[in-house]
C-alpha cells in the first residue's frame, strides 16, 4: 500500500469512527430525551390522577348533589350525593339524565339551562314514600369560543327547611288566632262597660269576670310560649335530683281535684312507692299536671283518671296517665304533640286550654333524656306513657 493509500485508509477509519461516535451520542441523546419525555408523561399522568382523585373526593364530600352533562346531554360525571338522591349508580354515567333520575321536570330544566345564557334556579318536588323538595341550580358549560359543551346541575335538599317554614307560618297563624280571641272578648267587655254597662252592677260583675277569665287565659298562653321558647333554645336550667314519683303524682292530683269534681272524675294514684327517677321536681310536676288536666278535660264525665308507673328491668322508670274517655282517632295520634294541634278544636277552646300542654310535656321529657308516647283508640281511652332514666345511686 502506498503512502497515499495508507493516509486515505486512516482518514476513512477516522471518519467512520467519528460517524459511529456521533451516532452513539445521538442515540444516547435521543434515548435520554425519550426517557425524560416518558418520565414527564408519567409525572403528568400521576399529577392528573392525583388532581382527579382530589376533585372526585371533593365532589363526593359535598352534601349537594352534582351532575355534569356533556354536549349530547348525557351524564359525564355525578357525585355520591346525587346518586343517593336519585338512587342511581355510576354505571348510569353515559346515559341520559332522564334515564338516571326519572324526572321530566329536572330533565327539562337541564335542557333549558344548556340552551340559555344564564343560570336557572328552580324547586322540584319528588314524590315517593316520603316526598322531598330539591332546589336545583343549572348552568351551561361553554368552551372559549362560546359553544355549549354541556351543563352542570347542583341539587340541594330543602325538604326540612320548607317543613320548618310551614311550621313557622302555622305557629304564627295559631298564636295570632289564640291571642286575637281573648283580646277581642276583653275589648268587647271593656267597651260594654265604658258605654254604660258599668251602671248596672250585674252587668259590671259579669263583664269583669269575662275580662278576668280571658286575661288569665292570655297570661297562661304567654307563659307557655315563653317556656317553649326557653326549652327550644336550651335555656331552661334543669335542677336534677332523685324524684319519688308517688308523692309527686299525689301533689299533681290534689292540684287537679277541683277540675275533677266539676266533671265528677275519679282520680287514682297507683304509682308504686319505689319508683324514683332522676329529674327536675318542678318540671316533672308540670308534666304530670298537664297530662292529668288533659285527661280530665278530654276524658268522659263520671270517668276515671289513673296515674301509674313501674321500674324497668333495664334501668329507669316508666309512668303513665290514663283516662277512660272517647280516645283519640288514629289519624290524630301522629300530630298530638304538635303545638296548637287539637283533636276537637271547639271543645278545646271551650275548656280554656292553650293548645301547648302536650308540646310542653314532650319538650320537658326530651330535656330529661326521656321519651313520651301515646296509646289510644276510639272508645278505649287514652294513655300517655313517659320513660325516664333511673335516679343516680
Amino acid at each position: 500500500m502506498t503512502a497515499g493509500g495508507a493516509i486515505l485508509f486512516l482518514l476513512l477509519v477516522a471518519a467512520l469512527g467519528l460517524a459511529w461516535w456521533l451516532h452513539s451520542r445521538l442515540e444516547a441523546a435521543q434515548s435520554r430525551h425519550e426517557r425524560e419525555l416518558a418520565e414527564e408523561r408519567a409525572r403528568h399522568a400521576t399529577a392528573l390522577h392525583e388532581q382527579t382523585s382530589r376533585m372526585e373526593a371533593m365532589l363526593d364530600g359535598m352534601i349537594e348533589g352534582l351532575v355534569v352533562l356533556d354536549g349530547r346531554g348525557r351524564i359525564a360525571r355525578a357525585n355520591r350525593a346525587a346518586e343517593a338522591m336519585f338512587s342511581f349508580s355510576r354505571m348510569m354515567i353515559g346515559g341520559t339524565l332522564l334515564q338516571a333520575i326519572r324526572n321530566h321536570e329536572v330533565a327539562a330544566l337541564a335542557a333549558r339551562a344548556a340552551a340559555g345564557t344564564t343560570a336557572i334556579e328552580h324547586e322540584v318536588r319528588l314524590e315517593g314514600t316520603k316526598p322531598r323538595i330539591l332546589q336545583v341550580s343549572a348552568v351551561a358549560l361553554r368552551d372559549p369560543n362560546g359553544a355549549t359543551t354541556g351543563a352542570v346541575l347542583v341539587f340541594h335538599e330543602v325538604t326540612r327547611l320548607r317543613e320548618l317554614e310551614a311550621m313557622r307560618q302555622d305557629f304564627v297563624a295559631n298564636v295570632s288566632h289564640e291571642l286575637r280571641t281573648p283580646l277581642s272578648l276583653i275589648k268587647s267587655a271593656a267597651e260594654t262597660l265604658i258605654d254604660g254597662g258599668r251602671n248596672d252592677p250585674a252587668i259590671t260583675t259579669r263583664f269583669l269576670e269575662i275580662i278576668d277569665k280571658h286575661a288569665t287565659r292570655l297570661n297562661l298562653l304567654i307563659d307557655d310560649l315563653l317556656l317553649l321558647a326557653r326549652l327550644d333554645s336550651g335555656r331552661v336550667e334543669l335542677k336534677f335530683q332523685p324524684v319519688a314519683l308517688r308523692p309527686a303524682a299525689q301533689e299533681a292530683l290534689q292540684d287537679a281535684a277541683l277540675a275533677a269534681r266539676s266533671r265528677n272524675v275519679t282520680l287514682e294514684n297507683q304509682m308504686p312507692a319505689e319508683v324514683v327517677v332522676r329529674g327536675d321536681p318542678e318540671r316533672l310536676h308540670q308534666v304530670l299536671t298537664n297530662l292529668i288536666d288533659n285527661a280530665i278535660k278530654y276524658g268522659r264525665i263520671d270517668g276515671r283518671v289513673v296515674v301509674a308507673g313501674r321500674l324497668l328491668p333495664s334501668g329507669g322508670a316508666e309512668f303513665s296517665v290514663r283516662d277512660d274517655g272517647p280516645g283519640i282517632p288514629p289519624e290524630a295520634l301522629a300530630r298530638i304533640f304538635e303545638r296548637f294541634y287539637r283533636v276537637d278544636k271547639a271543645r278545646s277552646r271551650e275548656q280554656g286550654g292553650t293548645g301547648l300542654g302536650l308540646a310542653i310535656v314532650k319538650n320537658v321529657v326530651q330535656a330529661h333524656d326521656g321519651e313520651v308516647r301515646v296509646e289510644s283508640a276510639p272508645g278505649a281511652g287514652t294513655e300517655f306513657i313517659i320513660t325516664l332514666p333511673a335516679a343516680a345511686k
